[in-house]
């Protein structure tokens, strides 16, 4: 954060997404740079809401700060700023108090608005990009959540994590917490740790359980089956499907040593056929046409009167070739 305010920051900032941990970091920083023993007097939080009133934010913002620090007024849910205050906002930023910094938190916030605009204004690094990570990077972002507080995990128990917290990273950071108090003596947090410690609050995702029969992991993917809620086995079946022609492609392209174009052919992105060529592998020559096969039985099965649960288990076990 750099600019020509007090402090080296700029006049405003608009903190944005929906990543709960990034933005209370982001927030965090601000209020370090106060100035020790004047933080009371000089930081100012608000709640965007029907109650907020143009005139008494600027009064807030055109305030000089006490000592030779800066003053922050943070204002949080600003995706949802009364018209007449954003408009406000707007005007004042166009001439704002070199001695006060604005912080806006917002969840959404198009970049159309003019609110938007006006904070991009200040500066090249007014908008702090909250935006959550992806799915497939949270792994990876527990692990360095781990290193911080002086332990390792491996990405196999990272990934269990995620799928029994969710996406949140504000919970997967006090997850991570939790089990680093718990496993300090180990120095490092293993799948068996978090199997123990962490209760599954997250619903299952029909992903995980596509990913595990690709991996013919048969375990885990009866595991994620049963913890599903109320599951459409016909449509499980379709989505599987669906994976192992992606496989089937997969396979045919490593056999003429074109696996790089994978997501071409497909018509996907790169992070959604990262594994493919790894789990192709793992079927031998006509494995996948049979597996392609047994579902086609299971389907018309399914739709004719069979167990729904007895079908689709004894499918999962054929597929991960333990049937």
């Amino acid at each position: 954060m750099a600019g020509s305010a007090k402090g080296g920051l700029l006049p405003a900032y608009l903190i944005v997404g929906s990543d709960e941990l990034k933005a209370r970091e982001a927030t965090k920083r601000l209020r370090a740079r106060l100035e020790p023993g004047f933080e009371a007097f000089n930081l100012d939080e608000r709640v965007a809401g029907s109650d907020l009133e143009p005139q008494d934010l600027l009064s807030s913002l055109n305030t000089l700060p006490f000592g030779n620090g800066f003053r922050l007024v943070l204002v949080t849910s600003a995706d949802h700023l009364p018209k007449p205050v954003s408009e406000a906002i707007v005007s004042y930023l166009a001439d704002p108090n070199q001695n006060c910094v604005l912080c806006l938190v917002a969840e959404r916030l198009a970049k159309t608005t003019r609110l938007y605009k006006a904070v991009a204004k200040v500066g090249q690094k007014a908008i702090i990009d909250c935006s959550p990570a992806k799915r497939w990077d949270l792994p990876k972002r527990i692990v360095r959540m781990a290193q911080v507080r002086g332990m390792r995990i491996d990405e196999r128990a990272a990934d269990e994590l995620v799928s029994r917290v969710g996406e949140s990273t504000t919970m997967l950071d006090q997850q991570v917490g939790t089990l680093s108090e718990l496993c300090r003596g180990a120095g490092v947090i293993t799948l068996a740790d978090v199997e123990r410690y962490v209760t599954r609050t997250a619903e299952v995702k029909p992903w995980d359980f596509l990913d595990a029969v690709c991996n013919r992991d048969a375990a885990r993917a009866l595991e994620l089956y049963r913890l599903m809620q109320n599951p459409s086995e016909i449509a499980l079946v379709a989505l599987l499907v669906g994976r192992l022609r992606e496989l089937v492609c997969a396979q045919s392209l490593a056999a003429r040593g074109q696996s790089g174009s994978l997501e071409s052919v497909l018509g996907k992105q790169r992070w959604q056929v990262k594994n493919h060529a790894r789990w192709a592998s793992r079927f031998g020559s006509g494995e996948l046409a049979h597996a392609l096969a047994s579902c086609a039985r299971s389907d018309y099965a399914l739709k004719t009167g069979a167990d729904p649960q007895t079908e689709f288990c004894s499918l999962v076990l054929g597929i991960c070739g333990r049937g």
